[in-house]
């Protein structure tokens, strides 16, 4: 993946939300203003310099079409667009969805499956008395989405994984059902002990 920072970040999203151009009056009433003139500069010609942005006549700046590629390209599944925006910074549901400019349902559908399938943690943390759930990515995540780049996004396959959290979920239910069941105690231990380890063999 072509490495995007996290100020380079903002400035493409403030280009996305402005249908693909933003000028200098956008940049100062931006959240980015907290980074100072001089960052901004470096940042802009940063992304000058490796095509992600263009210069119009008029002062103003527009986004490449490669630089959509990166993170807003349609030909990019919705998992992939997330875990790529999540190799640049870890985000809450409201940052992903407002970085990607994706429909709410779509993306919490897809960061489910995600996290189902352990490439991403969601870890709630208190923020302004809140509590937020944050998501980041996991090294099967980075290992998955760096695996794109050779093999493409169609080779990609999360049947297996998903099925196996599926069985998962189904063997805690099981177990549960065992435990108020009227079974002698040895055999109730029993069972809950050969699930257990199936749930072992398939967690592997």
């Amino acid at each position: 993946m072509r490495k995007l920072g996290t100020v380079d970040l903002e400035i493409l999203s403030l280009a996305i939300k402005g249908k693909g151009t933003f000028n200098e009056n956008n940049l100062e009433n931006s959240d980015l203003k907290r980074y100072g003139v001089g960052k901004i500069l470096d940042a802009l010609a940063s992304l000058k310099d490796r095509k992600f942005i263009s210069l119009n006549s008029d002062g103003s700046f527009t986004i490449t079409e490669l630089a959509r590629e990166i993170l807003w390209s349609s030909n990019i599944p919705i998992w992939g667009r997330i875990l790529r925006l999540l190799q640049i910074k870890s985000c809450n549901l409201n940052q992903i969805i407002e970085a990607l400019a994706i429909n709410e349902d779509k993306i919490i559908h897809e960061i489910e499956q995600l996290r189902k399938n352990q490439l991403v943690l969601m870890s709630p943390q208190r923020q302004d008395d809140k509590l937020i759930k944050i998501y980041e990515i996991l090294p099967e995540g980075i290992h998955k989405i760096d695996k794109t780049e050779t093999e493409g996004f169609d080779q990609i396959n999360f049947g297996e994984s998903r099925l196996n959290g599926e069985i998962l979920e189904i063997i805690d239910e099981i177990k549960e059902e065992i435990q108020i069941t009227n079974i002698p105690e040895s055999k109730k231990n029993n069972i809950i002990v050969k699930l257990n380890n199936l749930k072992n063999r398939l967690e592997i």
